[in-house]
């Protein structure tokens, strides 16, 4: 069984996990179960695209999980490799910053929300960084899309480049925040 840190963490697996047809798009009903020990989450609902009904069930772990959009707390995910968080992070941080350009600054605070979201993913990569080490190593990811990223840019995944990432990500948050009244809550953005 799947374990999530929080359930933004199980929306982000349902994200990157789409229906065969292709389409990550389905009504997703929710219900929370106990199992045991242990609370379960289910999310069920019919694909819109093709009708197929998708099913995925969570279990939640113990602790309580930090504020969205934050996926998680200390350790790193079991189910979302860092290659497939950087391909988040980068996606939404690059979309967003080219919306941020061409968006008058007294309304930036509508891309809030996505920044946010972006620097939640850059702050997990680092938690695959074993202690003593300066880079996530080769075996963390575990993904077709983490394995395909860490090919391309292993560079991307030492622990410098990862701290200039999300510095440079909260920059981008905390000036949103300075210059742009009306900052909502996170939610995950849908691009």
């Amino acid at each position: 069984m799947l374990t999530a840190r929080s359930s933004f963490e199980a929306h982000l697996y349902m994200d990157l996990h789409p229906c065969e047809c292709g389409s990550g798009d389905f009504e997703r009903g929710h219900r929370l179960e106990q199992h045991g020990d242990d609370i379960v989450a289910v999310y069920e609902g019919a694909c819109r695209q093709c009708g197929t009904v998708r099913r995925f069930v969570f279990r939640m772990t113990d602790e309580i999980p930090p504020p969205p959009p934050a996926f998680g707390g200390p350790q790193p995910s079991q189910i979302i490799d860092p290659g497939e968080f950087a391909d988040v992070a980068f996606r939404i941080s690059e979309s967003a910053g080219v919306r941020l350009l061409n968006t008058p600054e007294a309304e930036q605070h509508k891309l809030r929300d996505a920044v946010a979201y972006a620097v939640a993913a850059f702050e997990e990569i680092p938690k695959f960084i074993p202690p003593g080490e300066d880079a996530v190593p080769a075996k963390a990811f575990i993904s077709e899309t983490g394995r395909a990223r860490y090919r391309r840019e292993p560079r991307k995944f030492q622990r410098d480049v990862l701290a200039r990432n999300i510095r440079d990500a909260r920059a981008v948050l905390a000036d949103i925040d300075e210059h742009s009244p009306g900052s909502g809550g996170a939610t995950a953005p849908r691009d």
